[in-house]
């Protein structure tokens, strides 16, 4: 069965990328689209399997391996304080205006912070492939948004630690802290002096394919390191390939995983993201949707946009890293999960969630295509 549904997502998504760019959009919004028709919300062909999810998993990773190996590690540098900008003010206000929105809601006190949280949640893996498919990626925009996106994660994952330590949950915020800066340090440390050594000790192995395997494997570890410490997995990928980046391997590794990338495990994440898709209870529901979903999107693209500006980008430059920052993606879903585990978050509220971070997902590829549109 899983042999089939592969066939089908692959002749379906790259179908579908490609009307998609002949529409003047991204290839990743088709991919999205026929996610959802392909599913049980409408032709119900591709259903949702835990082998499909963890191939999902490593398209994702991936993903941002190679958003890492693509990235200028000098201007990354020289991009601190704009990231920094970016980063907060994509936190800032959507976290405020989530909260009134919570309060308004009759929410409690702890339910509309939780609210504000997830609204402030960042996922740039889709941003990644629009910025790739607009020659976007190695710009100083595109450097600033994934170190936004860096800041973000682990900014708002320590805030879900402080409201939950306070909602009665068993989690030590120190040891939270505690984690997080011993995966930095650990990873940034290894990156520099150890992934180097590790590349060249296992290119000199008298087997096919050294190089490619030596880094996926450093890949891999990266990013259950960074899960298994509280941080995102792609978050983890993503240093890995900044790591090789500044190694010699660094064009033959680009290559080759992009290659097993976006040949297999990239097509079915995006896929895969429209297959999740639950659309039960959307009437009920619909004005809560449409009202959250806009909130998620202006929120976020106004805050991190101001940033951007503060930073001394450019009005379109500025709001075209605003709209890369709009996507929820896995982050908001794994932190939804949570709130309706620690009952912060309603069974319905959490369909809800569901609905608006698919919303975001949609939303920003042409959101990054109209802002971007006349930046060479």
């Amino acid at each position: 069965m899983l042999i089939l549904q592969l066939a089908i997502i692959l002749i379906s998504s790259k179908i579908a990328g490609s009307i998609s760019v002949r529409l003047g959009q991204p290839s990743v919004l088709g991919k999205l689209l026929i996610g959802i028709v392909l599913g049980p919300s409408l032709l119900g062909v591709i259903t949702e399997t835990k082998a499909l999810e963890e191939f999902s998993q490593i398209g994702v990773i991936l993903l941002m391996f190679l958003a890492g190996l693509e990235t200028d590690v000098q201007e990354f540098k020289r991009s601190g304080k704009a990231s920094l900008l970016v980063g907060f003010g994509g936190i800032i206000v959507p976290l405020c205006l989530g909260y009134f929105a919570g309060v308004l809601m009759h929410l409690t006190v702890m339910e509309s912070w939780f609210l504000g949280l997830l609204l402030s949640a960042t996922s740039v893996s889709i941003s990644v492939q629009a910025l790739k498919e607009m020659n976007q990626l190695q710009t100083r925009e595109g450097t600033v948004i994934l170190g936004a996106a860096v800041i973000d994660d682990v900014a708002v994952i320590i805030a879900l630690a402080f409201l939950m330590s306070f909602a009665g949950g068993d989690v030590s915020l120190s040891a939270v802290i505690f984690k997080k800066v011993l995966f930095f340090a650990a990873a940034i440390l290894f990156g520099w002096k150890a992934v180097p050594w590790c590349m060249n000790k296992f290119a000199s192995l008298k087997v096919t394919e050294t190089v490619i395997s030596s880094a996926l494997i450093l890949c891999f570890v990266y990013a259950f390191a960074a899960e298994y410490t509280g941080v995102a997995a792609i978050i983890g990928a993503y240093i890995a390939g900044v790591s090789i980046s500044v190694t010699k391997f660094k064009h033959e590794v680009f290559e080759k995983a992009e290659t097993i990338g976006y040949s297999l495990f990239v097509p079915v994440f995006f896929t895969s993201i429209g297959v999740a898709a639950d659309f039960s209870g959307l009437k009920e529901n619909l004005v809560l949707i449409v009202l959250l979903s806009l909130l998620a999107i202006f929120t976020k693209l106004i805050g991190a946009s101001l940033g951007a500006k503060i930073a001394e980008f450019g009005w379109n430059s500025s709001l075209g890293i605003g709209a890369a920052m709009v996507s929820r993606g896995e982050v908001a879903l794994i932190m939804a999960s949570i709130g309706l585990e620690a009952r912060l978050l309603s069974k319905e509220m959490f369909a809800v969630i569901v609905v608006v971070v698919l919303a975001t997902t949609i939303i920003t590829p042409p959101l990054m295509k109209w802002f971007f549109r006349n930046k060479k």
